[in-house]
């Protein structure tokens, strides 16, 4: 293993086949801190894995000429502010337990932060960063139209841009050649929430059958509501096209402008055509909005099935309150996860927790977590932070599903995309997010009804 790396994970193993096992692994170029999970599950009686405590490294001295550079851009105030800050803080512990294991190339990495609200603020910050910053690769963002803007000026400079979980289709077919993205797209989260829908048509239909008699197929009234960004417009649009495969076309769709001031008109909408079901694509402030208008006109469906960002927050979840409860989401790796499924996710939670002295706020610290790990290995693997290299390097990467600390694997196609990243159906149950497929990863029963 690289030096790099090689103290990234301190690991607890039951006898000497254990340890026989890990200095095998040892010797091979994995990826740091959770990758060697996947080697625990093969050595029987291995006690779980855990990450070090790494300290945040000291302020670099002198003229900083021997620091790596990384720009992390998200936005940091504003309404988005929560998912930024919590996708930061994973990038944050990633390049903390590299830099006390030794730093990327023998050097250490330093974060150059930038805070980024709107697509136009993207791009002037990706210049700052790439120009008077002399960053050397860019990763962010938590919001898809900040991703696209600032991919585009940061490939445009012929540096490495990382994605870590902003997730429309459209970011990775443009033909960037640094460009790459660690987490799912919203095809993949369109897919999951169609499923969810025939999941729950599943289970009123059986709810309405008879004891001995046969189950007739459901068609449940869906609508779809998104905010009018490219995160929206994405997830809604295959949303649409999936639905409409599966012999479900939307009853409405509906969308409205970014920061709305209400949405008690869309919610009359949705109730005068009857909705049992609402997709919605939101961000976290859009997300109370939409529970309050529901509340104002003493309407609700019967499920609402959120797609990601605001939907994946702790903090929308105490904002909405008693209401919440049996909401579905679609979403990166949660930390309420069967261990099989992601077996790091339990021991990122307490590493995180020590760090920040509070539970995570959603599973887009993990995935960024996990993300940036990968970028680390490839500049490793690379011996340079040179695009083309990096882009070799990352192309080459085969992590199987699993090996990583949420479940995911690491496969990037010519475009891009990691094609061994995957969404999971989950629940807000008593107050917190339980996933409820697929059922590897499951610890909790689907309800079919909110409240």
């Amino acid at each position: 293993m690289h030096p790099g790396f090689a103290g990234a994970c301190r690991m607890v193993l039951s006898g000497e086949a254990g340890i026989r096992r890990i200095q095998h692994v040892a010797r091979r170029p994995l990826l740091g801190g959770f990758a060697l999970l996947s080697a625990l599950r093969a050595v029987p009686g291995a006690a779980p894995a855990v990450l070090a405590q790494v300290p945040a490294p000291p302020a670099q001295g002198g003229d900083g000429r021997n620091e790596l550079r990384l720009g992390a851009l998200f936005p940091f105030t504003g309404p988005l502010a929560l998912l930024g800050d919590e996708s930061f803080r994973g990038l944050e512990m990633a390049v903390d337990e590299c830099n006390g294991a030794g730093g990327l190339l023998t050097r250490p990495v330093r974060l150059v932060k930038a805070d980024v609200g709107d697509a136009s603020r993207a791009v002037a910050e990706a210049r700052r960063l790439t120009g008077s910053e002399k960053v050397v690769a860019v990763l962010g963002t938590s919001a898809s139209a900040l991703a696209s803007a600032a991919s585009q000026v940061v490939d445009g400079q012929g540096l490495p841009y990382f994605e870590l979980d902003s997730i429309a289709d459209p970011i990775t077919e443009r033909g960037l050649r640094g460009l790459f993205r660690a987490c799912p797209r919203a095809s993949d989260f369109a897919r999951v929430s169609v499923e969810a829908v025939e999941m729950l048509a599943d289970a009123w239909a059986r709810a309405l059958a008879p004891a001995d008699g046969p189950v007739a197929r459901m068609v449940p009234r869906v609508a779809i509501l998104f905010e009018d960004g490219l995160y929206g417009q994405s997830v809604s649009g295959f949303q649409e096209a999936r639905l409409r495969e599966r012999g479900m076309p939307p009853v409405e769709k509906l969308s409205y402008p970014s920061r709305p001031d209400g949405l008690a008109a869309f919610v009359q909408r949705l109730r005068g055509v009857e909705a049992e079901v609402v997709l919605h694509s939101g961000y976290p402030g859009e997300v109370v909005l939409l529970y309050r208008a529901m509340r104002e006109v003493a309407w609700r469906p019967r499920m609402v099935i959120g797609a990601g960002a605001g939907y994946s927050l702790s903090d929308t979840a105490r904002a909405v309150g008693a209401d919440f409860e049996g909401t579905l989401n679609v979403d990166f790796t949660p930390f309420a996860v069967n261990d099989a499924a992601a077996p790091g996710a339990r021991p990122f939670a307490e590493a995180y927790k020590r760090r920040y002295g509070a539970e995570p706020r959603s599973g887009h610290s993990l995935s960024s977590y996990v993300g940036t790990q990968a970028f680390l290995e490839a500049v490793q693997r690379a011996g340079s932070v040179e695009r083309d290299r990096v882009r070799a390097a990352m192309l080459a990467l085969d992590l199987p599903e699993g090996t990583l600390a949420n479940g995911w694997g690491a496969r990037f196609d010519e475009a891009g995309q990691n094609t061994r990243a995957r969404p999971y159906l989950m629940q807000w149950q008593g107050g917190r997010q339980v996933t409820v497929a697929p059922p590897l990863a499951a610890v909790a029963e689907l309800r079919d009804r909110m409240g």
